[in-house]
């Protein structure tokens, strides 16, 4: 940011009397905001996708009416709505940290969009070791989990918390496992050098760079959902035994802080997810035609809605088979992932390492072109019952 207001300055005339230092800090605040109303507005469109993706698989609607068309703006109804809202603080509870916990859970999904590319030069902060600031970072927000169960006096928030922070803790592992799978064909912990050597084409996309580079995509995918508390591993959140789990005590605005950090971590770990395999802002054919925001929003979004799709189609684990997926089935596979990367970049013959790229891309295509046609099926099943109904 320091160098960016050098050049600022030295570009703009006017500037050259006010200190450097008021000019860093006027861009990390106009930073600041721009990213505070990204996330804010994606949190929105979480939620409407949410309601709509949701009522697709039960065949039903959802929101129609609020806002006009497929009624678009019930999720600015509901905030409206959760700000109106008496904010309840328990009269047992810590109130300092029942307070804070919600902005530090905010916090810590914010701050991992620092590092996340949207075009060539559009990052708030390229850092030298980007993966390993998201990794670190992204663990701020079950600190303030724990905090939020603790503070709230309650056995039910508190048994939440310790679930979540053994499933945090857990599911970091293969997480942080599938990135070392990549990072050093990649040779760079940047997230803008990570595209960089994507460059080209979807072709040269990490997920297709060798078999184990694929597998450790879908486990990545996978270890996510547990990171963001998603289906089939919201365990912290299960009503069914824990009513609500670590929130279960915060209501008005203080609880749409945990519910907006949540949609919020969902696209972060997409677009994590797609800087590191899938290319982040570059286009399938190389470049960033017509603009690279455009793509690495739409990949991320892509990822979220299959996060929604799997919410509503799987059920829910129990403890003991989470922290069994998380401890034997994905560590030991991330782990194999890393080393059958490494030995097969640097001891598999080219000509090999091209017909596998070939043959990922294919499976790829076919698994997409399997699960648009069971979206198309459950939309006119849904289309034909509807219509069935009002005759």
């Amino acid at each position: 940011m320091l160098e960016l207001a050098e050049v600022i300055v030295s570009q703009v005339g006017f500037l050259s009397a006010v200190p450097i230092g008021l000019v860093s800090l006027a861009l990390g605040l106009l930073a600041g905001i721009v990213v505070v109303t990204l996330v804010a507005v994606l949190g929105l469109i979480m939620v409407y996708m949410e309601m709509k993706i949701s009522a697709h698989i039960q065949d039903r609607l959802g929101p129609m009416r609020t806002g006009g068309w497929h009624g678009w703006a019930q999720p600015i109804a509901d905030g409206v709505k959760l700000l109106l809202k008496e904010d309840i603080i328990p009269a047992a509870a810590d109130k300092g940290l029942f307070i804070l916990a919600p902005l530090l859970v905010f916090s810590g999904t914010l701050a991992v969009f620092v590092c996340i590319p949207f075009g060539g030069s559009l990052i708030v902060s390229d850092l030298k070791i980007g993966i390993f600031y998201i990794l670190a970072i992204s663990s701020l927000g079950v600190l303030g989990i724990l905090m939020a169960g603790w503070a709230s006096n309650n056995k039910w928030s508190l048994l939440g918390a310790m679930r979540s922070a053994a499933q945090v803790v857990s599911y970091e592992i293969p997480v942080a496992v599938a990135f070392l799978s990549v990072l050093p064909l990649a040779g760079t912990l940047s997230t803008q050098g990570l595209v960089d050597a994507q460059s080209g084409s979807m072709y040269h996309w990490f997920v297709f760079r060798n078999p184990f580079t694929f597998l450790a995509f879908i486990l990545y995918f996978i270890a996510s959902l547990a990171e963001v508390n998603r289906t089939p591993f919201d365990i912290p959140e299960a009503e069914s035994e824990l009513v609500a789990g670590y929130h279960t005590e915060y209501s008005g605005m203080r609880f749409s802080f945990f519910f907006v950090a949540e949609y919020a971590a969902m696209v972060a770990v997409s677009m994590v997810g797609a800087v590191v395999f899938l290319g982040g802002w570059q286009a399938p054919w190389g470049g960033s035609f017509p603009a690279g925001p455009v793509w690495m929003i739409g990949k991320g979004l892509l990822l979220v809605a299959v996060q929604m799709w799997i919410r509503w189609t799987l059920p829910r684990l129990r403890v003991d088979q989470l922290m069994f997926v998380g401890w034997k089935v994905l560590t030991p596979a991330t782990f194999l992932c890393l080393f059958g990367s490494v030995v097969w970049q640097f001891a598999v013959p080219a000509w090999v390492q091209e017909i596998s790229k070939v043959g990922l891309m294919g499976a790829l295509a076919i698994i997409l072109a399997f699960l648009l046609r069971s979206a198309a099926q459950g939309l006119m099943h849904g289309r034909t019952q509807r219509a069935q109904t009002a005759s």
